[in-house]
């Protein structure tokens, strides 16, 4: 699952700018960040691995929520046939977000995978369908260095983990 990619890079891609219709209700910055693991690691050859993503959000802002500083999100995925082609595709995701003041929000995202350079990027768009900031819009960007998803892809390697930078946007309509 391209989710459960990217892995630490030095610098991180902005997110796609938040809707101007809307306020910003929060917003989660680097050193937010994310690690995917494979299990078996991916190879260019399709094999049954399991991938599990654990987001660390923060530091967090959110002015209707002063509170709220930071956040945790875990994502498995069951073994199934995986290749390391499939860090490069698109598709849809639910995250549920752990929130320090005890809240929970899920968000149902669609996310879409680019490669620019050496920089490995998963943007992933949608909305919270419930729990705090329930209806807003999401913006989600991890950004990872692409290097061992290349060379897997070319057949030269294997993919245990990434690293990523996150930035979480997450803005009223």
């Amino acid at each position: 699952m391209a989710t459960l990619l990217l892995a630490g890079c030095v610098g991180y891609a902005t997110p796609a700018a938040a809707t101007t219709a809307g306020l910003l209700d929060a917003t989660c910055t680097p050193p937010s960040s994310a690690v995917s693991t494979y299990n078996p690691p991916l190879t260019s050859a399709q094999q049954v691995s399991a991938a599990t993503i654990s987001y660390q959000l923060g530091p967090c802002v959110s002015v209707s929520q002063p509170g709220l500083t930071s956040g945790t999100a875990d994502v498995s995925n069951p073994p199934r046939q995986r290749s390391c082609l499939d860090l490069l595709s698109s598709g849809s995701t639910t995250i549920v977000v752990t929130w320090n003041t005890g809240q929970k929000s899920t968000l149902s995202l669609h996310f879409s995978t680019t490669v620019a350079g050496a920089v490995l990027e998963v943007l992933q768009t949608g909305t919270v369908t419930s729990g705090l900031f329930q209806g807003d819009t999401v913006v989600l960007d991890q950004t990872g260095p692409a290097a061992n998803v290349l060379l897997c892809t070319a057949g030269l390697g294997s993919v245990p983990s990434i690293d990523s930078l996150v930035t979480l946007e997450i803005t009223s309509v």
